[in-house]
């Protein structure tokens, strides 16, 4: 019986986390999903995955909210054939409770002291308090919504 525990006890783990894992929030990366600014392997960092669906369905996967920017914001220049009107959904995963969020509706930090696996990052939240609070924490220069990144703000980043 003594033996049975801790094979039990795995066994509850392992369920746990695949239930938590397929939260309606939760996004499963494919392992070879390429960032299409960056190329890196997005799987590698999925604290940072950021996500652009397509009117066709498809759907670009990158290592963080600044990458997801770039091509927003130059869509045909890293999938050429398709243009911004093309994109249905942006989601960016949130910095505190790591859950998928609507990026056009997200409070953005600019300059603070942590790094994503590309440097320099938007830091994304769900609200203006949790946004505030981290800026503050983590020495951040500004606080911006979706429709105030431009180009220049990525280049600043970069």
């Amino acid at each position: 019986m003594k033996r049975l525990i801790p094979f039990v006890f795995l066994i509850c783990l392992l369920f746990v986390e695949s239930v938590t894992a397929g939260g309606k929030d939760a996004v499963v990366v494919p392992t070879g999903a390429k960032c299409p600014v960056c190329g890196m392997f997005v799987a590698k960092f999925p604290d940072w995955t950021a996500t652009a669906r397509f009117k066709d369905g498809s759907i670009s996967y990158y290592d963080g909210a600044k990458d997801m920017f770039s091509h927003y914001l130059d869509t045909a220049r890293y999938t050429p054939g398709k243009r911004q009107s093309d994109i249905v959904a942006l989601a960016v995963k949130e910095y505190y409770s790591l859950a998928m969020i609507d990026a056009r509706t997200a409070w953005f930090v600019v300059g603070s002291d942590v790094y994503g696996p590309m440097g320099s990052e938007l830091i994304p939240f769900k609200t203006e308090k949790d946004a505030r609070s981290f800026k503050i924490d983590h020495k951040g220069k500004g606080i911006l919504r979706f429709n105030e990144i431009t180009r220049l703000t990525i280049k600043s980043l970069n």
